[in-house]
Formats: C-alpha cells, structure tokens, sequence
C-alpha cells in the first residue's frame, strides 16, 4: 500500500499534538494493549529513538547556544528521523511488531511547516527521499495552547526540570502547531483521528484503544 510515494506500514502507530497533550499516557495504554493479545510491541519517540538520534534530540532540544535557524531545525529533524526508521522502526516491522511512536513526520508539517513558516514541499521531498514510509494510522491528541501551558508548567515542577529550546516558544507558535495539526487531520481524515486531550487521561486513553480496536478489525 502507499500514500504517493510513501510506503503506508500498518503496523506502524503514531501519536502526535503539541506539548502537554498527554501522548505517554497513551502509548502505554496501546502498548499494554497490543502486548495483551500478544503482540510484539516496540515503543519509540522522535526526534531520538537511537543514540546517534538521541544526541541529535538533544541539540534540538537545547535552549542554550546559538540560535537554531528553521531549515537547521527542519534538516536535524530529519536526519534523525531517518536514522530512527532504518535502525528501529523499519527492522521492527519486518519482523513483525507493531511500532507505536511518540511523534513522527506530520510533526515536522506542524512545528517547522505550519509554526515556522517552510514550504510544505520542500519537507514532502524530505519525507519521500530521506523517510519513505507512512504510518497505518495516527491519533492527533489535541488541546488548547493555555491548558497545554498550564500541564508543561506542572510537569516541570513536578520533575524539577526546565523548559526545552521548542517549548520556550510564545504561544502564537504554539496556536501555529494546533492549526498545523488538525491541517494534516483533515486532509488525511482515514489515517489521522482526532482525540480530546481536555478530557481525564483515562478517558482519553479508552478512545484511543477504541480507535485502535476499530483500526485492526479493518485490517482483518
């Protein structure tokens, strides 16, 4: 199968939405799902998921330093991202596993497309050379920009951390990377669905492993 020239995996899940939406809850949740019926079940994240991604991760990530230019931010993402698919995701799905990552390439359309301002075609020329695969089925965790403040602030106190280089934007970003989202959701509405993040993390997490459930029953 595949979306132009990306090859669609099936067993490829992805979770997506801006700071604070909650995609940790719910990758646990589907992976305990998945692992109950038996499957095998790889969890990753982007931008890392390998070490080399990892140390990449952490020059995106660093809120020290030079400035970051947008095209650096886009081609660094990208660089692991390539990584992370032909040492992790691609060797797990061929052997079978499902792979459920936190973030992968419609987040790049949302923070350095729609939030940045770079031209779309520009990063579906990386995504068809450098990535070359799709997910089977994505869930958009969305949520507005204030409670997403309100939730990172909480998480930083609560671990003691501070805020990385992305999540020190101004809030008109952020409101860039919603609408950039829910962009990709309706133009791709049979693999990306939407989920309330407002709601209790339970609740969020049962409709996603409803959507998940709903997804392998057409795959029969």
């Amino acid at each position: 199968m595949s979306a132009g020239a990306l090859v669609v995996q099936p067993r490829l899940l992805t979770l997506e939405g801006g700071e604070g939406a909650g995609k940790t809850t719910v990758l646990r949740a589907l992976r305990d799902a998945l692992v109950q019926e038996g499957c095998d079940v790889v969890c990753t994240r982007e931008p890392g998921g390998t070490p080399l991604a990892e140390r990449i991760r952490g020059l995106l990530l660093d809120a020290g330093g030079e400035p970051v230019h947008a095209h650096t931010e886009l081609l660094l993402m990208f660089a692991a991202r390539t990584q992370h698919v032909q040492q992790v995701i691609l060797p797990a799905l061929a052997r079978g596993a499902w792979v459920i990552s936190d973030r992968f390439t419609d987040s790049s359309y949302a923070y350095q497309g729609a939030a940045r301002g770079l031209d779309t075609g520009f990063i579906e020329a990386l995504e068809t050379t450098a990535v070359g695969i799709s997910p089977g089925l994505t869930l958009l965790l969305d949520l507005g920009v204030a409670s997403a403040r309100a939730r990172t602030r909480g998480r930083d106190l609560l671990e003691g951390g501070a805020p990385d280089r992305i999540e020190r934007e101004r809030d008109e970003f952020f409101e860039r990377v919603r609408e950039g989202f829910l962009a990709r959701a309706a133009q791709f509405p049979g693999r990306i669905r939407v989920l309330d993040a407002s709601l209790e993390a339970d609740r969020v997490a049962e409709a996603a492993m409803a959507h998940l459930a709903a997804y392998r029953r057409g795959l029969a």
